[in-house]
């Protein structure tokens, strides 16, 4: 531990630490052959350490709004790997979308319960962006809770999104939406993942 930094202060997400195996089984396969990877809404900054540790071979870039930097930065200071960069700011749609460098583009993305939480023209946004910028060969690797043709997989999950909605939140998205305002990609696997959730997997089309 750190001690010039009390990482007990740091944020924590239960959640995270429940689904961060589940995922990393997915995205081992589904990133094996990317270099350059956004994590869009970055959080606590818990799965991007875990997931840069175990995924070597890429790097992995942290993204989300400057309000949520330190607590990813602490994650980062406390559980160093050189294949991790420190975050960088990213609110949809108002901010420029992000590239690595001038000579580099991301051919992966992912990114963990944001869909639910994002208004619907945030969402909305954000999938016509990795629409125009995922390239041919890249992956982007979307995991959390959604409906599919308006329906929900349980009746917790149609009960946490009426408390979302009822606290200013966009609530679930569906996945006939979702491809809609992401035409030119295909969602390749939808794979049922645990506490109800979905892991999405897009391709160019």
């Amino acid at each position: 531990m750190n001690n010039d930094l009390p990482f007990e202060q740091a944020p924590f997400s239960q959640p995270c630490e429940n689904n961060k195996r589940a995922i990393l089984d997915l995205l081992t396969g589904a990133f094996e052959n990317l270099s350059q990877v956004l994590e869009i809404g970055s959080g606590t900054g818990q799965h991007a350490v875990y997931f840069a540790k175990h995924l070597p071979h890429l790097t992995w870039h942290c993204a989300d709004q400057v309000e949520y930097h330190a607590g990813i930065n602490a994650w980062i200071k406390e559980y160093p790997t050189p294949n991790i960069v420190p975050p960088i700011s990213l609110k949809i749609p108002q901010e420029r979308w992000p590239r690595p460098n001038d000579e580099a583009v991301f051919d992966g993305y992912f990114s963990a319960n944001t869909a639910h939480i994002m208004q619907k023209h945030e969402v909305q946004a954000l999938m016509h962006s990795i629409d125009e910028h995922l390239p041919v060969d890249g992956v982007f690797c979307q995991y959390g809770p959604f409906t599919q043709n308006g329906v929900f997989n349980s009746q917790s999950n149609a009960d946490f999104h009426q408390s979302l909605i009822e606290n200013g939140y966009g609530g679930y998205r569906d996945l006939q939406e979702l491809q809609k305002w992401a035409p030119n990609l295909s969602l390749t696997k939808c794979i049922d993942m645990p506490a109800n959730n979905l892991m999405l997997m897009w391709r160019r089309a």
